[in-house]
C-alpha cells in the first residue's frame, strides 16, 4: 500500500473540496465544525483542511489521508469516520460531515427524518441514528457510526450531526441539502401534530422517486456552488 504523501491529488480535486467546503457552509449545514473529503483511490482520500469550512480559502489544500492506516498529523480526529466508510463501500467516493439545524434538534430526542416527501425519498426506510453524543475519537466508535450507516446514504448521529455518503462528493453534499429538508418536514408535521405513520412514503415509492434522473444531482450541486468564486461549470461534472 502507498503511503498518504505519495499520492498527489489534482488541481481539481482540490478545487472540489474547497468548493464543496464552502457551499456547505453558506447552506448553513456546517458551521466551526464539520469536514468533506472526496476518494482519490482505493487507498486514499482528499479531507478538506482542519478550519471551518466556510473560512477556507483558494490557498488551503486538502490533506490526502490513508484509507487504512494512521490519521495524519493536523487531521480531524473524526476523520476516522470517512477512513471507515470507504474501507467498507467501495461505491463511496463522498462523505460529508455536517451539522445541520433541524437535524441535530429531532437527533437530540432521538428522531431521525422519516422519508415523508420527494426528497426524503432517498433515505428510505428510514436514516439511522448512531445513539452516542461523545465526540467520535477512536477507531472503535468509527466503526460503530459505519456499521451504523451500512448501506444507507446518511446516519445520524445523537445531538452531534450526521454523516451523508455518496457515489461522490458533489452527490453527498446534494444528500446532506436534503437530509436537512427531510428534517424540516419531520419538525415541523410533528410540531403541527401531522406527522402520522401513513404520512411516510412506501420503500416501494420511494424506490421510484429517489431518482437520479433529469440532472437532480447536478442541478443542486450548481445551486449550493455556482456562487462560489472558485466555481466554474467543469465542476459540474463531479456529479457524473
Amino acid at each position: 500500500m502507498s503511503l498518504a504523501g505519495t499520492v498527489k491529488p489534482t488541481a481539481q480535486q482540490q478545487r472540489t473540496v474547497r468548493v464543496a467546503a464552502r457551499a456547505l457552509a453558506r447552506a448553513g449545514l456546517v458551521h466551526a465544525y464539520g469536514h468533506c473529503s472526496l476518494r482519490l483511490d482505493d487507498n486514499h482520500f482528499l479531507v478538506c483542511t482542519a478550519k471551518p469550512m466556510g473560512q477556507i480559502t483558494s490557498t488551503d489544500s486538502g490533506r490526502v489521508v490513508p484509507v487504512h492506516g494512521d490519521l495524519p498529523g493536523g487531521v480531524l480526529g473524526e476523520v476516522r469516520i470517512h477512513q471507515q466508510i470507504y474501507r467498507r463501500r467501495k461505491n463511496v467516493g463522498g462523505i460529508v460531515r455536517s451539522m445541520p439545524r433541524d437535524v441535530m434538534t429531532l437527533s437530540a430526542a432521538g428522531i431521525t427524518p422519516m422519508p415523508r416527501h420527494g426528497i426524503g425519498t432517498y433515505f428510505s426506510p428510514a436514516v439511522p441514528l448512531w445513539d452516542d453524543i461523545q465526540l467520535v475519537r477512536t477507531d472503535k466508535q468509527a466503526q460503530g457510526v459505519a456499521e451504523q450507516l451500512g448501506e444507507q446514504h446518511a446516519v445520524v448521529m445523537r445531538g452531534n450531526g450526521a454523516v451523508v455518503a455518496g457515489k461522490n462528493l458533489a452527490i453527498a453534499v446534494a444528500l446532506t441539502w436534503y437530509l436537512e429538508d427531510a428534517a424540516r418536514v419531520e419538525l415541523q408535521l410533528r410540531a403541527a401534530g401531522l406527522a402520522a405513520p401513513d404520512g411516510v412514503v412506501s420503500p416501494e415509492q420511494a424506490k421510484q422517486r429517489a431518482t437520479s434522473a433529469g440532472r437532480i444531482f447536478e442541478r443542486m450541486w450548481s445551486y449550493l456552488a455556482a456562487d462560489d468564486p472558485e466555481w466554474s461549470d467543469d465542476l459540474e461534472t463531479e456529479v457524473i
